[in-house]
């Protein structure tokens, strides 16, 4: 038990603009619709958390905030804050689902426990491995000829993995990006493709086996979520690793994939999973199935984005990478007080107590949506 209680829970819903749309197999977004938690303890301690979903694939920003605010406050106001997974524990009995609004809560309490003992939120849950890694770029605009405009300022700030987002235009677009991409940047370029649920089950196996030409480091989630013996014969018939985003959220999905092998690898996500511990048993599973992960993001700020890198900081084999770009280049604007640390082509992990960044209340006042909830 610590000395310090809960005192006020705020939730902020806000709105980032995007500077481009981006296209996905499953719909396009044009900016970062997002609740951010702020809990603060009778000692004057603050933590962050966000709850980041995506509509067609985990939940919705407003579904987050009452979670959050309805649902999750009354049971935490007072309590102790350094008990993270009682905590954990009652928000699963007390709301089912919403796995982003249960990663934001286990975010803020991280960030606080971290305070008070004086360890890096990647310390607290395992210890860091890595101080950086690299980061993927998702070329989504469905406008190509400004997505290499992109690119090549990219690839001159140390940018060399590039992530295609498939399936939201014909075959024939995927291809030809492809092509201009390898015929540009040779194999200098880790080139990685994303379907998001895009292909039609009956013809997946064909359209993949087009793009293998291109010598892809992975295939990512070419069908349904739901369609998951699909993934598995898909994964069984393809040269190129497949990749389960969509149809793994916990850890017993992550069960069920690794024994019937739907996969070679897991995209790793905190808010799918809800939270970076759950995240963390994900992995663990992966590990024992001899699956690889990756370090995957939904439409995020810097704050969520700095949980990410902390979770990926401690997975203790990490070949993929992480693809946590938004905040750098895909937002108008981030709600950090100093910029995600991107550089040369890498994500740096904050060292600082807890999470290690603060939130510009100006920012969430400037991009705020609802008012605050209080």
């Amino acid at each position: 038990m610590s000395d310090h209680r809960i005192q006020t829970i705020r939730v902020h819903r806000i709105n980032i603009p995007a500077k481009a749309v981006h296209s996905h197999g499953s719909g396009d977004v044009a900016g970062i619709n997002v609740a951010i938690l702020e809990v603060t303890t009778d000692t004057g301690i603050t933590g962050w958390g966000e709850a980041s979903p995506w509509p067609v694939f985990t939940g919705t920003a407003e579904g987050c905030a009452a979670a959050l605010h309805v649902h999750l406050r009354p049971h935490l106001i007072g309590q102790d804050p350094v008990q993270v997974e009682r905590h954990m524990s009652m928000a699963d009995k007390i709301v089912v689902g919403h796995p982003e609004a249960k990663a934001a809560l286990e975010m803020a309490l991280l960030d606080i426990t971290g305070q008070i003992c004086g360890l890096s939120v990647s310390e607290l849950v395992g210890g860091r491995q890595r101080d950086d890694m690299g980061m993927s770029f998702s070329i989504a605009n469905p406008d190509f000829a400004k997505d290499l405009e992109d690119v090549a300022a990219m690839w001159a700030d140390g940018v060399r993995i590039f992530k295609f987002k498939t399936g939201f235009s014909d075959h024939r677009f995927d291809l030809m990006r492809l092509e201009k991409m390898r015929e540009i940047y040779g194999e200098e370029a880790d080139i990685r493709i994303d379907y998001n649920q895009g292909l039609p089950a009956y013809d997946a196996v064909r359209r993949v086996r087009d793009l293998e030409a291109f010598r892809p480091t992975f295939v990512e989630q070419p069908v349904k979520m739901h369609e998951r013996e699909v993934m598995a014969h898909i994964t069984q018939v393809i040269d190129a690793p497949i990749m389960a985003d969509e149809s793994v959220f916990d850890p017993k999905g992550a069960l069920y994939a690794a024994q019937i092998r739907m996969a070679d690898i897991f995209s790793l996500k905190i808010m799918k999973s809800g939270g970076i511990r759950r995240a963390l048993e994900v992995a663990a599973i992966a590990r024992a199935a001899g699956i690889e992960v990756y370090g995957g993001c939904m439409f995020e700020t810097g704050l969520a984005h700095t949980a990410g890198a902390h979770l990926m900081a401690a997975v203790p084999d990490l070949v993929l990478q992480c693809e946590f770009y938004m905040a750098t280049y895909y937002a108008e604007d981030d709600i950090l007080t100093e910029p995600f640390p991107v550089r040369n082509g890498r994500v740096h992990v904050h060292k600082g107590k807890g999470l290690g960044v603060q939130v510009d209340p100006e920012k969430l006042e400037k991009y705020a949506v609802t008012p605050v909830l209080e």
